[in-house]
C-alpha cells in the first residue's frame, strides 16, 4: 500500500527541505504545510505567541484535505507535534506515514537562528519543543537522525519506506 507522507517535527527540524527531496525522489506531489495556516496563525506567529490546539485545528484540517484531494499520494511537511494532531490529520486524509527528524536542540537553535524570511521566530522553539509528542511504536512512523546530512537522511527515509509491509 503506497501511504501519503508527512515529514513532521518542531519548526527547524528540516521537514519541508525533506520532504521536497522524498516528493522528488518517490514521483509524488509536494504539499507546504506553513502555506496551509491560516492567516490569523501566521499573524500570531510572526508576532511571537505561540499557537493554541484551537489555533492548530484549521491548519491540521487543511492539511489533512490537501492530503485527502491530492492526485496521488503527496508527501507533506506539517509539524503534527502531538497525537492528538496526528490522529485528526489521519481522521481526515486516511491512514498515513510519519517521517520524525530527531533534531537536538542546539542543532534546531543554530539553524533556526540562520534561517531567513520564516514567519516563525526562534523564541517559539520552547513551546513547539513543549508541545512535542513524539511518535511511538503503534503509529506509523520512520525515526530517523535529524542531525544527518540532507542526502542521508533521505537515504534512511526511503529504505524504511521500502523496508515497509
Amino acid at each position: 500500500m503506497i501511504l501519503p507522507i508527512i515529514v513532521m517535527g518542531v519548526s527547524g527540524a528540516g521537514k519541508t527541505t525533506l520532504a521536497q527531496a522524498l516528493a522528488h525522489a518517490l514521483d509524488r506531489p509536494f504539499i507546504e504545510g506553513d502555506t496551509l495556516h491560516p492567516a490569523a496563525n501566521i499573524a500570531k506567529m510572526t508576532s511571537g505567541r505561540p499557537l493554541t490546539d484551537e489555533d492548530r485545528w484549521p491548519f491540521l484540517d487543511n492539511v489533512a484535505l490537501a492530503l485527502a484531494t491530492s492526485p496521488a499520494p503527496a508527501v507533506a511537511s506539517c509539524s503534527a507535534l502531538k497525537r492528538s494532531y496526528r490522529d485528526r490529520l489521519r481522521a481526515g486524509a486516511g491512514d498515513l506515514l510519519f517521517v520524525f527528524p530527531d533534531v537536538s536542540r542546539a542543532d534546531l537553535e543554530r539553524r533556526m537562528a540562520h534561517r531567513a524570511d520564516h514567519f516563525m521566530p526562534p523564541a517559539l522553539l520552547d513551546s513547539q519543543l513543549a508541545t512535542l509528542e513524539p511518535p511511538t511504536g503503534d503509529e506509523r512512523v520512520v525515526h530517523i537522525n535529524g542531525a544527518l546530512g540532507g542526502d542521508e537522511q533521505l537515504s534512511a527515509v526511503l529504505a524504511a519506506i521500502k523496508a515497509q509491509p
